[in-house]
């Protein structure tokens, strides 16, 4: 009932236009939407319960939960349709969540890299194995072994290509 309520009360708060606009991407994917909302809602509830701390701000457990999200939706639209539809809807919808809840500019920066970590990551294992026998595991235990190697962010000329990233709030 909580990430219901998370989500209404974030489709409340949008204006509009932003309602319109999100609308305009998902109502022609229906099944692609239904199983990204179900990845936003797996990806949230594991980052919170390995990441209490950090999965809902801007440290290291926020950078796991974007890329974790990323992989799921791939993982779920994947079983269903081919990676590369997947793939463009997964950008799609993740850049447009960054311009329909937007954040300050540096925060943003680690949201979309940290977004496409996710992808890449997930595109990286795809010659390896079959879509259709992906495991949430396999993305969990591969980005906590790449959260050792997390980079902090500090303004928006850092590039730290293939790595995590996250803000350093202390």
């Amino acid at each position: 009932m909580r990430t219901f309520n998370i989500f209404f009360n974030a489709i409340r708060s949008m204006s509009f236009k932003k309602v319109m606009r999100l609308l305009s991407l998902i109502l022609p994917h229906p099944i692609f939407s239904l199983l990204s909302f179900y990845a936003t809602v797996k990806a949230f509830a594991i980052a919170q319960k390995k990441f209490p701390e950090t999965a809902s701000n801007n440290g290291i457990g926020n950078s796991f939960r974007h890329a974790l999200w990323c992989c799921f939706i791939l993982m779920y639209c994947s079983k269903v349709s081919s990676p590369e539809k997947a793939l463009n809807f997964c950008k799609r919808i993740t850049d447009m969540h960054e311009e329909l809840f937007p954040n300050k500019p540096l925060e943003t920066k680690m949201d979309l890299h940290n977004n496409k970590i996710g992808m890449d990551y997930f595109m990286e294992l795809l010659p390896g194995i079959h879509r259709q026998f992906f495991e949430k595991s396999f993305f969990i235990d591969g980005l906590e072994k790449k959260m050792k190697d997390a980079k902090v962010l500090k303004n928006l000329d850092d590039d730290f290509d293939g790595f995590l990233v996250y803000l350093d709030e202390k």
